[in-house]
């Protein structure tokens, strides 16, 4: 509408001073020249009819934006000239009143009615109307209606107008070239087309005058006059006259808006100025506030470094103080003596030096600076972790910021020597959590990250999968190649799988030759079926294993949530189901979990139901392990391994079994039966080879050792097998001693008043406290097969298993390495003063006729440490 005022504006000028020039001589303007003698919208007409004067070919009357030639200029001035001599009074009395109107115009409907409606009456219409021109969605140009008057007896069109929106280019292309050149449309109504005459409906008009207002060379919209009663032509006059009045609308409507926005400027001048004051108020009485605390601050930094410099000196760390501008604050003599840093150096201030020197020493110094990056971004944050020397020393390090009244003013570090003690604490943790063979996640942190993604699965309304991959005949792969190359193929296999996953993903080892997955923010099972096509295609290429090819392929079985369950328990229990489904429909696919399986048989609920039996079917088998020590080539005891021997199902691996076993209970009677076996054939064993001090070690799960009458049932079968009590070893694990510590504790007790001995099995993979070695009574630690495998090649693992060797005779325990497969972890191990040693290198499990023959014959000659037995 802004723009339609202004061309209407721009035009009343052109057209008014066309009008006076021409009737300057008529003694009717001189007489109405006396009413004009004030001005109109800030403008005296005398003024504008002397400049007029002066310059005759100003304003012209059709084109007043476009140049106009010399010739054009010169007819349009004979025009103004005919149209004075011709102007009626009455055109002058509407001048008159409009300019009253004008001069009170407020830009409302009302106004804009007086003008047409003054318009009409003096110029004898039918209907006077003003449209402006507006875009449509697409961008056509169409009419829009503004205002209308309509004399009496002439209907009204102003809320169902034909014109209102309808498109120029459509329906009315001839007036829209017209009209955008700045020419007017006077014609009647027979002169029209067919196709104009329908579009613009104009069945009860005789005669139309349309004239175009432009603002700033474009066309903005029209008014429009009717002759509804009478065909007489348009006369000259006429057409002046009422381009003079268009050309008066629009210039007072952009004096409004000029007013308007002067008076809007000048508000929003005010308010700011007003804004400005207050602000430099508030920020002066802040800065008064600032400088006041600022001296208080002061001074409590000065008691915070007295403080500080009276205690650097008296600690055993090493310790270093920075502010925040990276400068050294303060530092004692260890720190000195830890990084190998002259003093003289650091009180030089050459910084840049002492780090230099500093990083010069670590093994990954990309590694310390991207932590002291971190750091600087995040001032609040606590470090502690260790840093390694290249020298092999690793250091603990820990760092928090230094604040005085909450505000951090520095950062203090502190270092400590942990070279063996923090390397072995990460590795039982980081095992804690993690598979030995394959680094993957074990089934706790699995559970965990499962429990974290059913969380957000259910705050974000997302969907997830949980999959169960069972590797098919792996079995048969490792007991036939040897567990080591099963191990390798493992290995291989976790690195395909997570190549084939999202970074989101999680993958675990769940135990023995089963993974298990976790697939949040999924869509739905074509998302799902993807990732499990490309694991499928990942186990397509032969596995190089030493000099094996091996093909292997897998078996998977999903549960979707929330569709296949709620909780994490369900879910596992569903894929668990599903994979199972597949293995009994030939393997090497997929299934996702339906309730239609749930009730199929599968080998989970096959083997629990044979376990049930197995005992009475005598499908139970203790095979036994020697423990040999290399000093003396002895063999000093010997360890009892469950087999299940299934009549149908063949060999059955424990890693099976026993976790069903734990979990239905069957392990307390399994378990009983293995202790008596054990005890029983040890007897034998010493009266049939007369080897009295020969023992026999024997694993308590979890719930065994939970049972009440554990120590009853210990002492029972020691009486019923007549063993002595002091060749009898129970083996539990750290995970089952620190679960209950106070039980534990009584119960070792019992045990040990017995006469029974005690050891924690696969030490150093558990709980990383330490405390419970003097807290129970225990006689014998076992190195965990996994440090001593990669005992040659991997300085932690040898920290480790040395740390452990250390420690059990510092506490003189005995202690024995497991897994012990190869000459030189042999030879490593006796370097490290451990004489007891179990593994394939000696022997594998055997069976009890087996282990006869290997007893006879390491006594009849001592057993050579390096010699395979089976």
């Amino acid at each position: 509408m802004l723009v339609l005022m202004v061309g209407l504006c721009i035009y009343l000028v052109v057209r008014i001073i066309a009008l006076y020039r021409s009737n300057y001589r008529s003694l009717k303007v001189a007489n109405l020249r006396k009413s004009f003698s004030r001005k109109v919208l800030g403008i005296n007409i005398q003024e504008i009819a002397s400049i007029t004067q002066e310059n005759t070919n100003l304003f012209p009357i059709n084109h007043p934006f476009p140049a106009v030639r010399t010739n054009e200029t010169n007819q349009l001035s004979q025009s103004v000239k005919e149209l004075a001599s011709n102007c009626d009074t009455c055109y002058l009395e509407a001048l008159a009143s409009i300019e009253q109107s004008l001069l009170n115009f407020d830009n409302q409907l009302r106004c804009y009615t007086e003008i047409l409606q003054t318009l009409g009456k003096a110029c004898q219409v039918s209907r006077v109307y003003i449209f402006e021109n507006l875009f449509s969605n697409d961008g056509d140009l169409i009419m829009h209606l503004q205002a209308e008057w309509c004399a009496e007896g002439i209907p009204s069109k102003i809320e169902n107008h034909p014109w209102h929106k309808l498109s120029y280019t459509k329906f009315c292309p001839r007036w829209l070239k017209l009209l955008a050149r700045g020419d007017i449309v006077a014609e009647t109504v027979k002169e029209l087309s067919e196709t104009e005459r329908q579009a613009l409906e104009l069945q009860d008009v005789l005669k139309i005058l349309i004239l175009p207002i432009i603002a700033k060379g474009n066309f903005i919209g029209f008014i429009g006059f009717d002759k509804c009663e009478v065909t007489q032509i348009w006369e000259a006059k006429e057409t002046a006259f009422l381009q003079a009045v268009v050309g008066a609308l629009s210039l007072v409507h952009d004096r409004l808006l000029a007013d308007h926005a002067l008076k809007t400027a000048i508000l929003e001048t005010q308010d700011s100025a007003y804004h400005l004051e207050n602000v430099v108020q508030e920020r002066t009485a802040e800065l008064h506030r600032e400088i006041a605390e600022r001296k208080r601050i002061q001074t409590e930094l000065e008691k915070s470094l007295s403080l500080q410099w009276a205690t650097l000196e008296s600690t055993a760390d090493g310790i270093l103080v920075i502010d925040n501008q990276g400068k050294i604050a303060g530092f004692n003599q260890k720190f000195l003596q830890m990084w190998r840093i002259p003093e003289s150096l650091i009180t030089s201030g050459n910084y840049k030096e002492v780090l230099r020197l500093a990083m010069k020493q670590l093994e990954a110094p990309k590694q310390y600076f991207a932590t002291i990056r971190e750091l600087y971004f995040n001032p609040d944050t606590q470090l502690y972790d260790a840093i390694a020397f290249k020298d092999g020393r690793v250091l603990e390090r820990y760092s928090q910021p230094q604040r005085i009244n909450g505000k951090i003013v520095g950062r203090v570090w502190s270092f400590r020597d942990i070279t063996a003690h923090k390397l072995a604490e990460a590795k039982i943790r980081h095992q804690a959590l993690h598979d030995l063979l394959t680094d993957l996640p074990n089934r706790v942190l699995f559970n965990e990250r499962l429990s974290e993604a059913l969380a957000q699965a259910q705050k974000n309304r997302s969907k997830l999968a949980v999959c169960f991959l069972d590797l098919d005949r792996f079995k048969v792969i490792n007991d036939n190649l040897s567990h080591a190359v099963g191990d390798q193929l493992l290995q291989i296999v976790a690195q395909r799988l997570i190549d084939c996953l999202r970074d989101i993903d999680t993958i675990a080892r769940w135990g023995g030759d089963e993974f298990t997955l976790i697939l949040p923010e999924i869509n739905d099972t074509q998302e799902v079926t993807k990732i499990l096509e490309r694991i499928l295609a990942a186990f397509k290429p032969v596995f190089e294993i030493e000099n094996y090819q091996l093909h292997i392929s897998v078996s998977i079985g999903i549960a979707l949530y929330p569709m296949h369950g709620q909780d994490a328990e369900t879910l596992i229990k569903h894929a668990d189901i599903a994979l199972y489904r597949v293995k009994s429909q030939g393997r090497n696919h997929y299934q996702f979990y339906n309730s239609a399986i749930n009730s199929g048989s599968s080998e989970l609920l096959t083997l629990e139901n044979s376990l049930h039996s197995a005992l009475e079917r005598q499908e139970f088998e203790v095979y036994y392990q020697p423990q040999v020590n290399i000093t003396t080539g002895e063999i000093t005891k010997i360890e009892a391994l469950l087999r299940w021997r299934h009549l149908e199902l063949g060999l059955i691996p424990p890693a099976k079994f026993i976790p069903l076993a734990e979990e239905t209970g069957l392990i307390i009677p399994i378990g009983e039966w293995v202790l008596r076996t054990a005890c029983a054939q040890n007897k034998a064993w010493q009266e049939a080879l007369n080897l009295p001090s020969l023992s026999v070690a024997v694993n308590l799960s979890a719930r065994q050792f939970q049972q009440p009458n554990l120590v009853t049932m210990v002492q029972q079968i020691l009486s019923e097998t007549q063993l002595n009590h002091k060749c009898l070893e129970l083996e539990i694990t750290e995970s089952i001693a620190m679960k209950n510590v106070e039980f534990t504790k009584r119960i070792l007790s019992e045990l040990h008043a017995l006469g029974v001995s005690i050891s924690i099995d696969d030490f150093g993979t558990g709980y990383c406290s330490l405390s419970y070695l003097k807290n129970f009574p225990i006689h014998c630690l076992k190195i965990d097969r996994s440090f001593v495998r990669d005992l040659s090649d991997d300085n932690h693992d040898a920290a480790i298993t040395t740390a452990i060797i250390a420690l059990a005779h510092g506490l003189k325990l005995a202690v024995v390495a497991e897994g012990v497969e190869t000459e030189e972890q042999r030879n490593l191990l006796r370097l490290l003063d451990c004489e007891l040693m179990q593994g394939y290198l000696f022997s594998r499990p055997l069976s009890a006729e087996d282990t006869t023959r290997l007893l006879q014959k390491s006594k009849s000659r001592r057993l050579n440490p390096s010699f395979l037995v089976a």
